[in-house]
């Protein structure tokens, strides 16, 4: 394909990309009340816990700005599957077979622990949230006031960062497969993945109990430790069968120099009429 031709296959990918998110944006619109309740969730929480504190919708026009903003993320999130698959179809078709099947793996893990990862940053707003409140003065004349797109804004920020955090993993695995990076170098640094484990998830979810941050930051170790277990795997079975096929090129040399034993020097060696 020239440029020209590639220039307007990625426009056609980009347009219908963008007719899906529209579409999905419109039933997020349809949406929003179901999805502003469980927006909410961790304010319903605090109070549970005698924790006073109330959404502010400031301005006339914060409540409209609200829920475009809303149907917009709804749509991105929905519309996510169709949006990989239309950069898997612009890209295929300039790789070859091993980085097809590379690239399949990656997806394929990539795309559902990103999800498993936005759901894992709701848990932890809902276990953010009523810590956060808690520091507000419980007194007489006391009122806190909360911005929703302020909130909306922390919330999908959270969400975004344990989405990468659990696809980080994914990405360790795929430049091992590549060759950029051992598994072996992965190991080495296992200290500073249980401590940035830990630090992320005291950071992120900042529980009093310790019970949660253990078991957050175990789920994020395993998920590299895994990553490491997968590529130290994977360098072993390159290995093997790079051994292999040095034993093949010295069976086959030996064997030339049995043959030559036997049958003396190729005609190509003996000197021809001439005496060249």
């Amino acid at each position: 394909m020239s440029l020209g031709e590639h220039l307007t296959e990625l426009r056609n990918r980009l347009v219908i990309s963008a007719i899906t998110v529209l579409v999905f944006s419109v039933v997020g619109w349809f949406l929003f009340d179901w999805v502003f309740e469980a927006l909410k969730r961790p304010f319903t929480l605090a109070a549970e816990q005698g924790l006073q504190a109330d959404l502010n919708f400031r301005g006339v026009g914060t409540g409209l700005n609200v829920k475009l903003q809303m149907s917009a993320y709804v749509g991105l999130l929905l519309s996510s599957p169709m949006i990989m698959l239309q950069i898997w179809l612009f890209v295929m078709p300039g790789l070859h077979k091993n980085e097809r099947r590379y690239a399949i793996g990656f997806f394929g893990f990539a795309i559902p622990l990103f999800f498993v990862g936005c759901l894992a940053g709701y848990w932890a707003v809902n276990q953010l949230v009523p810590v956060l409140l808690s520091f507000t003065p419980q007194a007489d004349g006391v009122e806190q006031l909360i911005s929703y797109d302020e909130y909306l804004s922390l919330l999908v920020k959270t969400m975004l960062a344990f989405g990468v955090a659990f696809v980080v993993p994914v990405v360790m695995v795929l430049l091992n497969f590549m060759g950029l990076v051992s598994g072996r170098a992965m190991l080495k640094a296992w200290r500073w993945i249980i401590f940035l484990s830990f630090a992320f998830t005291a950071v992120m979810v900042p529980t009093p109990e310790p019970i949660t941050l253990i078991a957050m930051s175990a789920a994020i170790a395993s998920l590299f430790f895994g990553a490491i277990v997968i590529s130290m795997l994977h360098d072993r079975r390159r290995a093997k069968r790079s051994g292999d096929e040095d034993l093949d090129d010295d069976e086959a040399s030996r064997i030339d120099d049995e043959v030559e034993k036997i049958d003396g020097p190729s005609r190509l060696d003996e000197p021809d009429e001439g005496g060249r």
